[in-house]
């Protein structure tokens, strides 16, 4: 490495380039948002939407952690059962019958009508059963919401006048390629979106949401299209930000970890099929997902390699951009809950693993192989 004269010239670069975006991951924690709970009574109609198949181990939880809500006065709880083979619908079902705010929809297991997405299609159909809510919350089955959440998310939608609040809720990682990978799905956005910009112009292109925890003004939701208009959308859930700030209406990204936790995926082969049937679509086409993926590889990759390989200038500046990724992952895992140390040191090895799990999606998409709970994505 060391003998390369492309490469000694590149590693500084990269170096100060791994700084800088560390620098903004510092100021973007300052300035986000982090709703609060209040004393005050959240007397509006509010409908928690929970789309399920097959999530017989999680959904007892989330449903618990919903019916434990505080400070909401008007709560109901709808569940779509979609097409679920496992224990998930009698799970719903016995919830419904204990509690009369649960409210339990049965769905075959059948494709969704042409043009549209399974979770999508499920989606809208909750919010067609909650017609008469004034807020819409959507929450993934391996959510858990803490008491407070849903009254702090309330308040956050009318204080700060929006049709949408889209917290990241804390990821939990336990197995070896949870822990490489979950990390970066908070941190990627820290560190390359200028929230306060993209928040104050409201810049569709700057959308940043997760699809586990989403609250929406009813009214806006419908007048945007909800679900309906991002139909056929892999990445609904920023697809969604992007229609409201569209509509001229306001739409904006909070750090959810004090709210809820999530764990998304419990085996390598899970997080593997979950993050391969959506890779391929994050980047805008292959040409950016290759410039996005050799990016963050020189960036986060390179100034590690130059350290184990190169000697003199180029380990110093290698040793400068590593500890810099290092910093930014703990930044971030600091202030979100999550797992700071040892994990962080491993981010060279993160960047790699997600740049090679982008390159699967790819393979599998233009294959038409990628899948998820057993229905096919089609390329």
């Amino acid at each position: 490495m060391e003998s390369t004269p492309v490469v000694k010239r590149l590693v500084p670069l990269l170096a100060l380039g791994a700084v800088a975006l560390t620098a903004h991951t510092a100021w973007n924690l300052r300035k986000l948002r982090r709703p609060e709970p209040s004393a005050t009574p959240i007397d509006e109609a509010i409908s928690v939407l929970i789309p399920a198949r097959n999530e017989q181990d999680s959904l007892t939880d989330a449903v618990r952690s919903v019916q434990a809500q505080e400070n909401v006065a008007n709560l109901s709880i709808h569940v779509l059962d979609d097409g679920s083979s496992d224990e998930t619908a009698a799970i719903a079902d016995a919830a419904a019958a204990a509690d009369p705010r649960v409210r339990v929809t049965h769905a075959p297991d059948a494709d969704p009508p042409p043009g549209w997405l399974g979770k999508n299609y499920a989606c809208a159909r909750l919010a067609d059963s909650a017609s008469d809510a004034h807020v819409l919350v959507f929450m993934d089955a391996d959510v858990v919401l803490e008491s407070h959440a849903v009254n702090a998310l309330v308040h956050e939608l009318r204080r700060t006048n929006s049709t949408l609040i889209a917290p990241y809720p804390r990821q939990l990682a336990e197995t070896w390629l949870e822990r490489l990978v979950q990390p970066l799905l908070a941190w990627s956005w820290m560190t390359t979106v200028p929230l306060g910009i993209a928040e104050s112009g409201q810049w569709a292109s700057m959308s940043v949401a997760n699809g586990q925890l989403l609250a929406f003004d009813a009214e806006g939701y419908r007048r945007m299209g909800g679900h309906e208009s991002v139909r056929s959308k892999v990445i609904e859930d920023v697809a969604l930000m992007r229609r409201v700030r569209e509509a001229g209406e306001r739409a904006i990204t909070v750090d959810g970890s004090s709210l809820a936790t999530c764990r998304m995926y419990r085996t390598p082969t899970d997080l593997i099929d979950g993050y391969t049937k959506s890779a391929w679509n994050a980047f805008g086409g292959p040409v950016g997902s290759l410039a996005a993926n050799s990016l963050l590889i020189g960036l986060y990759v390179m100034p590690a390699a130059a350290v184990l390989t190169g000697n003199g200038r180029s380990r110093a500046w290698g040793l400068i951009g590593y500890a810099a990724a290092v910093t930014g992952r703990i930044l971030v895992a600091r202030d979100t809950g999550e797992r700071v140390l040892p994990d962080a040191f491993a981010q060279p090895l993160s960047i790699v693993a997600f740049a090679s799990i982008n390159a699967l999606s790819w393979w599998r998409h233009l294959r038409g192989q990628n899948h998820w709970k057993g229905r096919r994505l089609t390329a």
